[in-house]
């Protein structure tokens, strides 16, 4: 513990998570206790201030620090405690049954001695845990059996917890058997998985560690474990079929969480079936539940993501004095420890992405999508042996509007979110051409800070499965089928500036084969200009073309593509930047739009000789002239349309 040494100095004490005012008194130390039970955690500077251990409160306590006593009628610890052998020590800490069994085993007098040992001693409450049978048959043979026991919790060497290191392997006093030593990042010591309680109780001859329960010897691999345990044969069967066998045999440092045979028996059997005929499946599964490092059940005091040896992470936490995988209390069995890590029984499967099919790889979020192509027919009509893409919408899109749609058509819709192969998301570049199941093609947009697939971009909660990838998306696809010039002459708001584009040559511009992103202004938009400015506009095909041209961009921009709180520059066909402020929904159920620096169309004051015209200038400033600056009535939203080869669609 850490000596408080300055005895005026005030402190908080937690208690029910109330903070109460003490004094730091000489030579005391904290402690914390979980409260409703007697597990004590004393201090370090990295854990003595934790409000919650395993979800349960913790009261910070106060004891004499180590080689300190209290003296009548006197604060704190003052008096300095006489420093003692092994056998004294453990007397000193209060570790009474490991004393009595040293003194009856005959090994008081080894460690009475001289020498330089480290005693991992079982405290009184350890060795009441311990199995009544085992316990009965070493007090039954206490010259052998209890003997070596208690040379299996020693090291004949001084070994301080600043020096158990994490991974450390000690040789034990019994024929050398080994210890295996875990130093958590929380300040947590255990050996064997059992958790030093009370550490580095000095003695003349070696330091005593109280810990919380009696360990055994160790000698068994992982596959020694489940190739014996009865209710591992399942695991020992997937183990083998993976190919993963041996390597659960070899030195390591590792833990499996091992799905008991009843946790097996839950999966179906059409699942089961399926995990046995897929060697990579199997690997996949396998990993998913074992760990690169040693995580005893000790060392955990709150949820913590570790990464599993599949790529993927589980957490792991506690409740109490249970273990849990996910926040699930699923651990029957804990810290089963071997040479190459430790085994914590479960009665759950724990099942990856990469062991699920694609339709499994849908969440509750995804629910409504799930449903529609389950009763549309799609999910039956996907092939079991094939790879196919979901592009699945949130619950959110399919509103009332959405759903009252004809069931045949809908299904034509939701066609376009299931492409035949499966593409991963580090799969997807901008130009790609995505083959949907019914035979169309989407496009890939790639920007800075999103990722979209036609009008529609991707949420963050991509997967990858055994036969396919999950993508979740914003909205509905819909893939471009006609052009643009098509979509301005059907939506009948874009009289003027069709006619404008006529005036100027550029009509086909709106038909031709290109990628293109059109900032299209609205009849409405041209409210401000009167009949002769525009007359004048006609009359100047330099100035026209050039504010026409300006209005266009090379490449589509989806609107869920631009980002907010910046200005995007997008380089336009006429040569300068255009700058896209803002982006808002439109009223359509699959058109975007956008506003461009919340400009309007303004009049401007037109000089009658062309050689003279405003419009020669700089192009910037044909535009400020163009679009008004003011903010106090802003217009309605300019439409945005894109072009494909050579169809178009609006987003």
């Amino acid at each position: 513990g850490i000596p408080l040494l300055n005895p005026f100095i005030t402190f908080i004490k937690l208690s029910d998570g109330v903070a109460i005012e003490a004094v730091f008194q000489p030579n005391v130390c904290a402690l914390q206790q979980v409260m409703g039970t007697k597990k004590k955690y004393f201090s370090t500077c990295r854990n003595w201030y934790q409000g919650a251990i395993c979800g349960k409160k913790a009261t910070v306590l106060y004891e004499c620090c180590p080689g300190y006593m209290k003296l009548e009628g006197m604060k704190g610890c003052p008096a300095v405690a006489p420093i003692d052998n092994v056998y004294g020590t453990l007397g000193l800490v209060k570790a009474i049954s490991t004393q009595e069994y040293s003194h009856i085993s005959k090994l008081r007098e080894e460690i009475e001695g001289s020498g330089s040992y480290t005693f991992f001693a079982p405290s009184n409450d350890a060795w009441n845990l311990l199995d009544g049978e085992v316990r009965s048959a070493l007090e039954s043979n206490v010259n052998i059996e209890l003997y070596n026991a208690l040379h299996y919790h020693m090291a004949n060497k001084r070994l301080q917890t600043k020096d158990l290191k994490n991974g450390l392997v000690v040789d034990s006093m019994y024929n050398e058997l080994e210890l295996y030593i875990n130093h958590y990042s929380n300040g947590i010591v255990t050996v064997n998985c059992a958790r030093i309680i009370h550490g580095n109780q000095v003695a003349t001859n070696g330091v005593v560690h109280i810990i919380d329960r009696v360990i055994t010897a160790v000698g068994n691999t992982i596959q020694d474990v489940i190739e014996v345990d009865d209710d591992l044969t399942t695991l020992n069967d997937v183990a083998l079929a993976s190919g993963l066998l041996d390597k659960l045999g070899q030195p390591g440092q590792y833990t499996l969480f091992a799905p008991t045979n009843d946790a097996f028996a839950k999966l179906d059997s059409d699942v089961m079936q399926r995990l046995m005929g897929d060697k990579g499946v199997l690997q996949a599964l396998l990993n998913f539940h074992m760990l690169n490092s040693v995580q005893c059940s000790e060392g955990i005091m709150s949820g913590q993501t570790f990464e599993t040896l599949e790529g993927h992470n589980i957490e792991i936490g506690c409740d109490g004095e249970s273990l849990t995988v996910n926040g699930i209390k699923m651990v029957l069995k804990k810290d089963i420890v071997t040479t190459n890590g430790v085994i914590h029984l479960i009665d759950e499967v724990l099942m990856p992405d990469s062991a699920k099919q694609v339709m499994e790889l849908l969440t509750p979020s995804q629910s409504t999508f799930s449903d529609m192509v389950s009763e549309l027919g799609l999910s039956a009509a996907m092939e079991a042996k094939a790879e196919y893409t979901l592009l699945a919408p949130l619950n959110s899109v399919f509103t009332d509007e959405v759903m009252a749609i004809d069931q045949s058509f809908l299904k034509v819709i939701l066609e376009n979110h299931i492409l035949k192969e499966k593409i991963t998301l580090g799969q997807l570049y901008n130009g790609q051409r995505l083959e949907t199941i019914a035979g169309k093609f989407l496009r890939v947009f790639i920007y800075r800070t999103a990722v979209c697939i036609e009008n529609s971009c991707l949420v963050r909660g991509s997967k990858e499965g055994s036969n396919g990838a999950l993508h979740l998306m914003k909205t509905l696809m819909k893939p471009a089928e006609t052009t643009m010039f098509q979509i301005l002459t059907d939506n009948g708001r874009f009289k003027i500036f069709l006619s404008l584009m006529e005036t100027a040559g550029l009509t086909d511009l709106l038909k031709q084969e290109g990628e293109y992103t059109l900032f299209a202004p609205s009849d409405e938009a041209f409210a401000g200009i009167s009949n002769s400015d525009l007359a004048l506009l006609r009359g100047n095909m330099n100035a026209l073309r050039t504010i026409l041209l300006y209005h266009f961009s090379n490449g589509v921009f989806i609107g869920g593509g631009l980002e907010t709180g910046v200005t995007n520059l997008l380089k336009s066909l006429q040569g300068n930047n255009l700058r896209v402020l803002h982006v808002s929904p439109n009223l359509s159920t699959f058109n975007k739009a956008v506003n461009i620096g919340n400009h309007g169309i303004f009049q401007c004051t037109l000089y009658e000789k062309p050689e003279q015209s405003y419009y020669q200038t700089d192009p910037e400033e044909i535009v400020q002239c163009f679009y008004s600056e003011s903010r106090a009535s802003p217009p309605d939203p300019l439409s945005i349309t894109n072009i494909r080869n050579p169809l178009s669609s609006t987003m």
